[in-house]
């Protein structure tokens, strides 16, 4: 990427915009209301809204290494209790991708320092499911098995955030998907979250 030509890019850009839409700076500047809110990871191969075909304004987004929802992180709960309680969006996506350079580091028994309690969170979804990976003797296979448990992980984090029960009950929806980058499409993992959370239902429920 040439940052030299970052503006000259940005100036033709707005040129295109313009000649479109007289407008669209005016309609762009007076707020957002995204349905969407994206949760993915910081890749630089995986950019959401070119992945969902959206339009300034149409996705609010979230990116972190390997799509993390984490309850300590306040940055990615602020962008949760934002997304629902103020944007009133309805649908959140986790959206993890096959090769995801987080998951990998995960998968090696070595001290990578900073990033130890952030891979520590991956660590444990391979515990949780340790005896199904474990099962899958291709290593690759066994890679990409992980990047979707993953994403159902994360997305159970999601559903466990109280403000999230209360909206699910008017109709938000939560959604688990995986980007293939060895064939550039978009897999819906179709969870069934009734059928995950049944051991932990009675815990994690919100009875008000």
């Amino acid at each position: 990427m040439n940052l030299e030509k970052v503006f000259e890019h940005n100036q033709e850009w707005v040129n295109k915009r313009l000649s479109q839409d007289t407008d669209y700076f005016d309609k762009l500047s007076a707020g957002q209301n995204p349905e969407v809110l994206y949760i993915g990871c910081s890749d630089s191969r995986v950019t959401a809204e070119e992945l969902l075909g959206a339009e300034p304004g149409e996705v609010f987004v979230h990116r972190n290494i390997a799509n993390m929802v984490i309850s300590l992180d306040m940055n990615t709960t602020s962008v949760l209790d934002y997304a629902v309680e103020h944007l009133k969006v309805k649908h959140i996506v986790v959206c993890g991708h096959y090769n995801c350079g987080g998951i990998k580091s995960a998968m090696t028994p070595k001290d990578l320092g900073i990033m130890n309690p952030w891979l520590r969170n991956i660590r444990d979804v391979y515990r949780l499911h340790s005896e199904e990976l474990n099962a899958i003797e291709n290593e690759g296979m066994r890679y990409n098995r992980l990047v979707e448990l993953n994403v159902q992980e994360q997305c159970v984090n999601v559903v466990k955030n109280p403000f999230v029960q209360r909206a699910m009950k008017n109709g938000l929806q939560i959604h688990g998907w995986v980007f293939d980058l060895f064939t550039g499409k978009l897999i819906d993992l179709n969870l069934n979250f009734d059928l995950i959370l049944e051991n932990i239902k009675e815990i994690y429920d919100i009875n008000e």
